[in-house]
């Protein structure tokens, strides 16, 4: 019997490891699922949309090739929205995924015709709602004509993807040959060169398949186990068979039996157990009989319990907002981190150079045009300090609009490093607008927060907040009036007719050019000479941000002008240093105009709200000076 055994365990031993061995060999599951495709006519943009990257589950890793030149190829990511309107009036290729056969198709879309286009018998799909940038025209035309992405190609070239603020996460060059990413559905995938040349023919999607095999490690140590009993068992059935041959003893004359004793019969008179039908019936009885009175007696002892009526927790059912019905925010913080840096570093540029036109590639509005001011006023007055410096990281608040549609809205706020000295610097709040979806983000407003400020309760940057409109009446007051009615009270101080609205505790902008400034300036002026203050709302656009208590961030500008004029014949003034820089004169003997721009951030309540508006923070300098004629 040990040798049965131990041939068993040596054949179950071979099969599990064999068939361990194969899982890893023979029949060992692809690494990975692979489909490619090729796509021709020199296109200028690929789109992947995000259904087809996740046709498989798992990370999916986009290969491609066949650039013209691969220094300049991009793969970006962004949300397909975004994706379609920055393509808007580009002809490009769609890349799909057919489940039947599993391989890559391509399909061309030509974008519609503007509304009102002049189009007279043409293709719908030939006009474009923008025409695209057509290059100089070269000299030798057909020479351009036969090589990869110029010629014909050149003339359909179209904006660059690349450093664009509305991608997600992008890459160039070497990095963008092999990307691997892990993209949701609404999320597309943009392939291209610089928009002049063609974008990459070859593209190749890869999913990783689940090729492990559990079982073949149990099945080879399993095998190796049975391998090592059925050897034990064999050599023990040898040993017990080699034993068993030895020699024997005689045995000796055989024992008698010994009688065999009559067997045990009852008597009738013992057995006191009927037997029959009538038996059987009284054995159920007695357990049926049992049963119905345990039954009765709980019936009976629990009544109390069973009719008493209890109260059960009836779950509470919310529904959650419908994902289709929320706006999505304009920007994700990975995404505005990197919108940030790519400021600071274009801010330092144009900083370290005093180049106005630097300066416009990042800056909009009042931001600008107090920087333009400040580098042409430090081109002529060394000692002139220059702005603060965009700050690249970290963030400390993000709050980007919830939209999918243009101009978009982001505010953020970064935390200052410590100056030379090691004072600690306000932090610096920062409103960014994007005009259009091909257009970067441009700082529109950058203001220093007040030490006491107090920013009040924010919607998170997954959700975004709602731009509250300029004559919105839900707030103490209309956005469009805030900049108006603080600046009365710059004028006047406690008797403006908006004093009650405002608080004064903490507006150090207040005591820095207030009325009672104002005054002490007024009665520093000779009498050969007058000085009078005026004030307007600026150029910047009036933004106001919803926050969580119902009222509104509020960003917005105010110019203010002193006139500071000869009123004596032969008289003059003095233009100071800072308006000489930007007049070109250090007196006049007619008078001085001085422009300064005063960017403002302030908390405006609800309607019906007790509280008061409050300035959060202001950036300030003159942006213009001129001579009186």
């Amino acid at each position: 019997m040990r040798f049965v055994l131990a041939i068993v365990a040596f054949v179950v031993a071979a099969v599990m490891i064999v068939a361990g061995i194969a899982q890893r060999t023979v029949f060992a599951p692809p690494s990975h699922i692979e489909a490619a495709t090729s796509v021709s006519g020199d296109p200028r943009y690929l789109v992947i949309d995000g259904s087809v990257l996740n046709a498989h589950p798992g990370q999916q890793t986009l290969n491609v090739t066949g650039a013209p030149d691969q220094a300049k190829q991009v793969v970006a990511y962004g949300r397909t929205a975004d994706m379609k309107a920055w393509l808007e009036d580009q002809k490009y290729v769609a890349v799909g995924y057919k489940k039947t056969t599993g391989a890559l198709t391509t399909k061309t879309v030509t974008p519609k015709p503007a509304k009102g286009s002049d189009d007279k018998g043409g293709d719908a799909g030939s006009s474009t709602a923008t025409p695209a940038p057509t290059p100089a025209p070269t000299a030798t035309p057909s020479a351009g004509a036969s090589s990869s992405g110029t010629g014909t190609a050149a003339q359909a070239a179209g904006p660059n993807p690349a450093g664009s603020d509305l991608w997600l996460e992008e890459f160039d060059g070497e990095a963008a040959q092999v990307t691997r990413m892990n993209i949701p559905d609404d999320v597309s995938v943009i392939v291209a060169s610089d928009g002049q040349k063609a974008a990459p023919s070859q593209v190749t999607v890869t999913w990783p398949v689940d090729s492990s095999t559990p079982w073949a490690f149990p099945l080879i140590i399993g095998g190796l186990i049975l391998l090592v009993i059925g050897i034990a068992l064999y050599l023990w059935g040898l040993y017990t068979h080699r034993r068993s041959r030895g020699p024997r003893r005689k045995s000796g004359p055989k024992m008698p039996k010994l009688p065999k004793a009559p067997k045990y019969k009852p008597t009738a008179m013992i057995e006191t157990t009927p037997r029959g039908r009538r038996s059987t019936r009284a054995r159920v009885m007695l357990p049926a009989a049992l049963i119905g009175a345990l039954a009765l007696t709980g019936c009976t002892a629990g009544t109390d319990a069973a009719t008493t009526p209890t109260k059960t927790a009836t779950p509470l059912t919310t529904e959650a907002p419908d994902a289709k019905d929320q706006l999505p925010p304009a920007v994700t913080v990975p995404q505005l981190e990197r919108i940030v840096k790519r400021i600071s570093e274009s801010a330092a540029q144009a900083d370290a150079k005093a180049s106005a036109d630097l300066a416009k590639a990042r800056f909009t509005g009042p931001a600008l045009q107090l920087r333009q001011a400040n580098y042409a006023i430090r081109a002529k007055k060394a000692d002139e300090p220059a702005l603060p410096a965009i700050p690249a990281s970290p963030i400390v608040l993000s709050l980007p609009q919830a939209t999918d549609a243009w101009p978009r809205t982001v505010a953020a706020v970064i935390q200052t490093p410590k100056d030379a000295k090691g004072t600690a610097q306000a932090p610096l709040a920062l409103t960014l607008v994007q005009a259009t979806p091909r257009d970067n983000y441009q700082v529109e407003y950058a203001v220093s927060l007040e030490p006491k400020a107090k920013v009040p309760n924010l919607a998170p940057a997954s959700i975004g907040s709602a731009v509250v409109p300029p004559d919105s009446k839900l707030l103490a007051l209309p956005p469009a009036k805030v900049a108006a009615a603080y600046g009365d009270i710059l004028m006047n101080g406690d008797k403006s007719q908006y004093a009650s609205l405002f608080n004064a505790e903490g507006d150090t902008l207040r005591t820095q050019v207030g009325a009672e400034w104002k005054a002490k300036q007024k009665a520093a002026v000779p009498a050969t000479a007058s000085l009078t203050f005026t004030g307007a709302p600026g150029v910047g656009t009036d933004v106001a941000m919803a926050t969580n208590d119902s009222g509104a961030i509020v960003w917005t500008d105010l110019t203010e002008t002193q006139t500071l004029k000869v009123v004596e014949a032969g008289a003059e003034v003095s233009a100071g240093a800072t308006a000489a820089a930007l007049t070109g004169v250090p007196s006049s003997k007619t008078g001085i105009e001085s422009t300064f721009g005063y960017q403002l951030a302030f908390y405006v309540p609800p309607a019906g709200s007790d509280a008061k508006i409050t300035l959060l923070g202001f950036a300030q300098g003159m942006i213009g000076a001129k001579q009186i004629p």
